[in-house]
């Protein structure tokens, strides 16, 4: 059996890929991503894990199918907002190189169009947690945007704010920047498009999956350019990139259980880890309570499991 593909307990995991047929490699937090021959992309979603922008050694089973999967349904759900770098998630639609690897790539792998990626993170947060709730404490703002005096912890906006940041290389820290400076990074034009495409597919997905028993309070959407033209790129509204919340669950003025990996970032400071490589080991309770908030967020988003 090839190294990075093994089975345990009749789960198949991808920690990491060497599909060397297939052109030029590049590994990324979750992603591995080839180049292929005519220039198209094929991005595979291992089971990889990352908190606090440190890759865990420790692989969750079945999480790269259920990003991938995810994120195939909302490139579909945004198509008429936005094209997308999408071609198909289908394995029959692959390269004929591809096809040796059918074994690996099925239900965690897309064939994409290639694209230039804006330099920037497009963030919209829809409810006031995490580190927005820590800045709004001392400073009645989040990212530098300020709020209405009295919200509570988890408490949702009054519209959905624009928050961008960086793209930080692998192994480094995102850090907020304002809107001038995504202008004078895109330019004026592309800056105002990508905020209000961001706002918008944030606005849509929100209502489809609070009617189905999730609050998304707050996500990431990558944008790129084939030629002149914007596309979404990368993920899109999975566990990974969001906070996701149980609809039933939700009180305001606490923090909230989540279908997301909160849940392993939770657990992690609870050891008093320093944030730093080398990460601390995963027990198997954690590695399958993680597994199993992220198929949780599939069923009720899709209505499927894995396939």
């Amino acid at each position: 059996m090839a190294p990075y593909l093994f089975v345990r307990k009749k789960l198949v995991i991808v920690k990491e890929t060497r599909l060397t047929a297939l052109g030029p490699l590049r590994r990324g937090k979750v992603r591995d991503v080839y180049t292929l021959r005519d220039d198209r992309l094929l991005l595979v979603a291992t089971d990889r894990i990352s908190a606090f922008d440190v890759v865990m050694a420790d692989p969750i089973p079945d999480k790269g199918k259920i990003l991938n999967q995810i994120s195939a349904y909302w490139f579909e759900r945004s198509r008429d907002l936005t094209p997308n770098h999408l071609i198909s998630i289908d394995i029959r639609d692959f390269p004929n190189e591809c096809q040796a690897y059918a074994d690996i790539l099925q239900g965690r792998s897309m064939l994409a169009h290639h694209a230039r990626p804006l330099p920037i993170e497009c963030i919209v947060r829809g409810y006031l947690a995490g580190s927005g709730w820590q800045e709004y404490q001392e400073h009645n703002s989040v990212c530098g945007q300020k709020l209405p005096s009295g919200l509570k912890e988890s408490e949702r906006l009054p519209e959905p704010i624009f928050t961008p940041s960086t793209k930080a290389e692998l192994g480094r820290h995102d850090e907020n920047i304002t809107f001038t400076a995504v202008i004078n990074l895109i330019g004026e034009t592309l800056a105002q498009r990508v905020r209000d495409l961001s706002l918008a597919i944030y606005r849509r997905a929100h209502a489809e999956a609070e009617a189905k028993g999730i609050l998304i309070a707050d996500t990431k959407f990558e944008f790129g350019l084939i030629g002149d033209r914007l596309v979404l790129i990368d993920e899109v509204l999975t566990p990974d990139s969001s906070r996701f919340w149980p609809l039933t669950d939700y009180t305001p003025g606490r923090s909230q259980k989540s279908f997301d990996k909160q849940y392993l970032r939770d657990y992690l400071l609870g050891l008093g880890w320093n944030k730093q490589p080398p990460p601390p080991p995963l027990p198997p309770e954690v590695i399958a309570n993680t597994r199993q908030r992220y198929l949780e967020a599939l069923r009720l988003l899709t209505g499927r499991g894995i396939s």
